[in-house]
C-alpha cells in the first residue's frame, strides 16, 4: 500500500479547466489527488484507481460501530439540528401512525 501520511499539495482545477484539460487531470490523478472546484468549493476529488481500491479496502475493514461513530462525529452539527427541529415541530404525520 502506498504511503499517504505526508501528502504533497493537492492540485486544484475549476470545473471548466478540468473539463477542457481532462486528459491532463487524469494523468495528474494517477500520481496524486486532483480537486475539482465548483462554486468555490471542492465538488469532486479525482484519484487513481489504485488509491480508490485502497480506500475501498480500508472502508471494508471498519466495523459497523466504527462507521457509526465516524458518521456521528462528522455530522454531529447536522444531527443536533435535526433533533432540535423534531423537538420544536415534531414529526410530520405522527398523529396518523398506528404505533
Amino acid at each position: 500500500m502506498a504511503d499517504h501520511s505526508h501528502p504533497s499539495p493537492i492540485m486544484q482545477a475549476n470545473a471548466t479547466d478540468a473539463k477542457n484539460r481532462f486528459g491532463d487531470c487524469l494523468g495528474q490523478a494517477e500520481r496524486e489527488p486532483v480537486q475539482v472546484m465548483k462554486n468555490d468549493r471542492v465538488a469532486v476529488v479525482m484519484v487513481s484507481a489504485a488509491r480508490y481500491a485502497e480506500l475501498e479496502a480500508l472502508e471494508r475493514t471498519k466495523t459497523p460501530g466504527q462507521r457509526k461513530r465516524e458518521f456521528n462525529e462528522t455530522y454531529a452539527e447536522w444531527i443536533a439540528a435535526q433533533n432540535g427541529l423534531v423537538e420544536r415541530v415534531g414529526v410530520f404525520g405522527e398523529v396518523y401512525r398506528p404505533w
